[in-house]
């Protein structure tokens, strides 16, 4: 028998939550957007009024506004987002305890030990759905099939507040016409790859020689062509939704351009001791450093480092965070506008490890860590600050852009 996996995803999961409590904006084109004094004056996401009137993520909001005059935008809140999706994921494990999170608004729930069969999914999925809406006010669009990216191109289907159902008869039909592009984890880059060869549709992928995928793509073509061909066997990972970090970060978008390896540095110091501090209060230490870099062109970056072993400490992440940005970057010749750092492979702080002499030398910045981390918790965020950023003009010392990145199931380790 086929398994039966289910992808719920939140319709516009930011604004529907900002309008929850404000009823008279549900018909009206709304949009959460960053700050625009900042320069995070993008758009974040909208509602389906918006969307009719051309309104697009990641729209400058001068840009949003001349297609749609009346336009009503709000500012994000996070707190709010994430306890209505604590809430969300609460009433999942009311069906299974197979729930694996993929960002703050989707998730897999495997429900194949509930169900007598495929049809029994269908049921499931839609009272999940009504439990949700009448419990909490959000909409979901539910993809139910045999595998996890079936599935999900399920949910992106038939938007908004809908289930779809993609079986082993019905998929060449529906799937297999749409564009390459909607497969999960095909990017621009590997879109033109395959456009280029002639391969637009996902049926085309499914049909593809596997020596031209590979010719193309690499291993990645043999992964990409079992996803089109229905052939993704990979479980769906449980993981205790309030333990779901897979990564820690912080990002900024700066007052102005960085033009300095200085101005640089001092940014990843910032963002280092942010990072740090939330993975203490957390209990986790991180084996890999990453990097986001943008420009004043909007083109970006991202680049990781495996450290030999696992580090909580701010000095250190903000070391190698400066190392990945010499190796590949120069702000001199390219302006940097927006800044991040992140840590992943998480691992509980609190696990034993076996130690060596060397490490010995760790155990004083260590516990100079949690002194910080003591002195902040009583006096405050401006309590200890670094000589080198007394002064600092360039960078906001608290940087609000805070990323809890959460499983993402492929190409990960």
């Amino acid at each position: 028998m086929d398994r039966v996996i289910l992808h719920c995803d939140l319709n516009n999961f930011f604004v529907s939550a900002s309008c929850l409590s404000r009823p008279e904006l549900r018909q009206k084109p709304v949009a959460v957007c960053g700050d625009a004094s900042k320069r995070h004056g993008i758009i974040l996401a909208k509602n389906q009024a918006a969307k009719r009137m051309g309104v697009k993520t990641a729209q400058a909001i001068w840009q949003a506004r001349s297609l749609c005059p009346d336009l009503v935008t709000l500012k994000p809140d996070y707190p709010l987002y994430m306890a209505l999706s604590d809430t969300v994921r609460d009433i999942y494990g009311r069906y299974t305890g197979h729930i694996e999170p993929f960002g703050i608004d989707e998730c897999w729930l495997d429900v194949t030990p509930y169900t007598q069969s495929g049809g029994f999914g269908r049921r499931i999925a839609e009272d999940i759905r009504k439990t949700v809406k009448y419990e909490t006010g959000l909409t979901i669009s539910v993809g139910v099939s045999w595998n996890k990216i079936f599935s999900k191109l399920g949910s992106d289907y038939k938007k908004p507040d809908a289930v779809t159902v993609i079986d082993r008869e019905n998929y060449g039909r529906i799937i297999w016409p749409l564009p390459v592009r909607d497969l999960l984890s095909v990017g621009r880059s590997t879109r033109n790859k395959l456009e280029l060869a002639g391969i637009n549709t996902i049926g085309d992928l499914a049909g593809a020689p596997l020596p031209l995928l590979r010719s193309l793509l690499g291993k990645n073509g043999e992964t990409l062509h079992a996803f089109a061909a229905g052939q993704d066997m990979s479980p769906v990972k449980s993981v205790e939704h309030h333990d779901t970090a897979r990564g820690i970060g912080n990002s900024m978008t700066t007052k102005h351009d960085l033009r300095s390896d200085d101005e640089v540095r001092e940014a990843f110091l910032i963002l280092s001791e942010m990072v740090a501090r939330r993975a203490r209060a957390k209990r986790l230490q991180g084996r890999v450093v990453a990097i986001y870099l943008r420009d004043n062109k909007l083109e970006h970056i991202t680049r990781q480092v495996t450290l030999k072993r696992d580090t909580f400490i701010s000095d250190e992440i903000a070391y190698h965070a400066m190392i990945l940005y010499q190796n590949n970057w120069d702000a001199h010749l390219r302006p940097i506008r927006s800044i991040g750092v992140r840590i992943t492979r998480l691992s509980p702080i609190d696990r034993c490890v076996q130690l060596c002499f060397f490490d010995m030398r760790r155990v004083s910045p260590q516990s100079l860590e949690f002194a910080k981390d003591d002195i902040i918790g009583r006096f405050g965020p401006d309590a200890i600050i670094r000589a080198s950023l007394l002064h600092t003009v360039v960078h906001d010392r608290h940087p609000k852009e805070v990323h809890d990145v959460h499983p993402l199931s492929y190409f990960l380790s």
